[in-house]
């Protein structure tokens, strides 16, 4: 590792390779926890090559558990995080109601790392008992069109890293490979990223890949439609800018999408817009990305049209039925 961290000091990169061999040994532990910590660091301070994106992204899948669900047809809605605008669970909310529309989605999550509240926390606190059992998985996906896969159960490897992230508790590259590192390698995703920088480097990693996709970054920063501002997107079409003025919405302030300062707070939150109770603010937030990942999965159909089914599925507590059976 000494020979690494002196190459990162001096500006110098990895290829795919070395990026996938020094993953793979920092996540089986041969590295001592300063040395990991060092490493991560840097990160944060020069950006990191399609190459060693790529190399970590082999590393960890290769070190995955498989969730055994070749045969379905899945949608994965998941962000980088790292953002830093401290929303409520949109993504999270928008993933149930995509399966309440009658998608089936393989959610990937964890606690929250940067942020107080991640899609973890939440359904945990809600009572969700987390698992990596294939059969329980696939029920899950045939009875709620949803099944949860907890990072750590899917990447064992990790658990040398999490108690460092956690510790650090700033934004590292394991934000930009969570989105794809989904253990059940879904053909259709949304991704949400806090960069425009980062949205062109996915954008090139996923051309190169067989998904159906959508890059999605707000222009102010968030890592989803935020409708606090316009969007731009990159997906097998192109790369577009989108106005919400044209999308038929008016501009909201920042405060109106804030999650909790608690896992209670946001699994209140979370609750109050799956039983139809939110504002108009959060309603029309989880909408917006539950309809940009039904696009994904249909780009032939309008955006007004995957609109009209997500709020169909809120609305009528479709959402909130997939959500109880996947508790249940």
């Amino acid at each position: 590792m000494k020979q690494i961290l002196n190459r990162l000091f001096e500006q110098k990169t990895f290829g795919r390779t070395e990026a996938k061999e020094i993953l793979s040994n920092l996540a089986q532990g041969k590295y001592n926890n300063s040395q990991m910590a060092a490493f991560m660091a840097v990160y944060c301070m020069r950006n990191i090559t399609i190459d060693e994106l790529e190399g970590f992204r082999d590393a960890m899948l290769e070190l995955c558990i498989d969730p055994g669900l070749d045969g379905y047809e899945l949608v994965d809605l998941c962000g980088t995080g790292g953002d830093g605008k401290d929303t409520f669970n949109i993504s999270t909310l928008a993933s149930f109601v995509v399966a309440g529309a009658g998608y089936k989605v393989a959610k990937h999550g964890n606690y929250g790392v940067s942020s107080g509240c991640g899609s973890s926390n939440v359904m945990e606190y809600l009572g969700y008992k987390f698992t990596n059992d294939p059969g329980e998985l696939k029920r899950t996906l045939d009875d709620a069109g949803i099944c949860f896969l907890h990072a750590p159960l899917f990447h064992p490897a990790m658990k040398n890293v999490a108690p460092i992230r956690k510790e650090l508790a700033v934004k590292t590259f394991f934000n930009m490979l969570g989105p794809m590192v989904n253990p059940a390698e879904p053909k259709n995703q949304l991704v949400g990223v806090f960069s425009l920088e980062l949205a062109r480097l996915f954008a090139y990693i996923y051309q190169k890949s067989d998904k159906k996709f959508t890059i999605l970054h707000a222009l102010e920063g968030y890592d989803e439609v935020s409708l606090t501002c316009d969007f731009k997107t990159f997906s097998n079409t192109g790369e577009h800018i989108h106005s919400i003025g044209e999308l038929g919405f008016e501009q909201i302030s920042p405060e109106k999408i804030e999650g909790g300062s608690t896992v209670q707070e946001s699994a209140e939150i979370f609750s109050t817009v799956l039983n139809t109770e939110g504002s108009s603010e959060q309603n029309n937030v989880v909408l917006c990305n539950a309809a940009i990942a039904i696009n994904t999965i249909k780009p032939e159909s309008s955006f007004a049209d995957c609109y009209y089914e997500a709020e169909e599925s809120l609305m009528s507590k479709k959402a909130l039925s997939s959500f109880k059976k996947l508790v249940a």
